[in-house]
């Protein structure tokens, strides 16, 4: 991977000079990320074209995020004409592969991140738009407009029908930040005097929402399984530290927003590989339909489910081939 055109320029102007620059794991998006080196010093170098990604959201959220006492990676240099952000590194202790080699931190992990949560939600959300019926809406229609197709199936009528009665009760409670991706592999552990012990990443889509959806995105992980005794734990973990919480009202809109959380990821996903051309990703197909197929068991999902039952037969709940 390459670094783009005027990382050199842009280093010397602030004083990098020199420095080796090696790359680091992208992700979905158009961004990529590289390692830079210096005399003892790192930093990393983000670039996000702007042409395809704007940087402003990120800054702006990671700013919200450091004043409120949250360890997000502060910018030490920008040229967002050129789309570079120059970032504290926060190291390579992703919480994903770290548990993937020692599981043995889980729960201790788990906890520290829903603590996080709970705290973030008792401060008012940033100025971000709100995550609407519409935004809702529109996310689940991702699987009708990209998935069915891919698998050889046509939408069939009623699917927002179905979801219409969900949507009240994601209004039931005062919207919170929702970092939108908050799970094992945007989560660093830190070990840096004034830092938290976790660190945040990729909370650049972020919205006012309900404050169950991102511990919906943490305990329903995609990419590592997590049991289902620890997530009752950590729900139950979450719950206890609101005091005043509704209980039953949080409970069913953390199955609604898991569900179309799950739902919406298998059409990204499948978007991924149709359109972009990114084989990688439907190889979590079936990961998401074992969780879809667990969220449509809860009652407050029926009209959802009646949906898919009639609608999705069990041959098309595996996933896209990749040819």
């Amino acid at each position: 991977m390459i670094p783009p055109p005027g990382t050199g320029a842009f280093l010397n102007a602030h004083g990098w000079g020199g420095a080796a620059v090696r790359p680091l794991a992208g992700d979905a998006s158009f961004r990529r990320y590289f390692r830079v080196e210096l005399a003892g010093r790192t930093a990393v170098l983000m670039d996000a074209p702007p042409d395809k990604e704007d940087s402003r959201p990120f800054l702006a959220i990671g700013k919200h995020l450091h004043d409120l006492g949250f360890s997000a990676p502060q910018a030490l240099a920008t040229d967002l004409d050129q789309g570079l952000v120059l970032l504290e590194d926060y190291g390579d202790g992703r919480v994903n592969p770290v548990l993937a080699e020692d599981a043995s931190a889980e729960h201790e992990i788990y906890a520290t991140a829903v603590d996080i949560l709970a705290e973030l939600h008792q401060h008012p959300p940033a100025d971000v738009p709100p995550y609407s019926e519409a935004e809702y809406l529109r996310e689940a229609r991702l699987f009708p407009d990209w998935y069915l197709p891919a698998v050889g199936l046509a939408e069939a009528p009623g699917y927002d029908k179905a979801w219409a009665p969900m949507w009240p009760a994601l209004f039931t409670h005062p919207p919170v930040l929702v970092l939108r991706d908050y799970h094992a592999d945007n989560l660093m552990l830190l070990d840096r005097p004034g830092l938290q012990r976790l660190g945040l990443l990729d909370y650049q889509d972020a919205l006012a929402g309900h404050p169950a959806y991102d511990l919906a995105s943490l305990l329903q992980d995609i990419r590592r399984v997590v049991s289902p005794e620890l997530e009752a734990a950590m729900i139950a973990r979450y719950i206890a530290a609101r005091s005043g919480l509704n209980e039953a009202a949080f409970r069913a809109a953390y199955a609604i927003l898991a569900a179309q959380r799950n739902i919406k990821i298998l059409g990204v996903f499948t978007r991924l590989y149709v359109r972009d051309g990114k084989p990688a990703y439907p190889r979590f197909h079936p990961r998401l339909w074992e969780l879809v197929n667990a969220n449509l068991e809860h009652p407050a999902l029926a009209p959802v489910r009646a949906w898919f039952d009639a609608n999705v037969p069990a041959s098309a709940r595996h996933g896209v081939e990749v040819k």
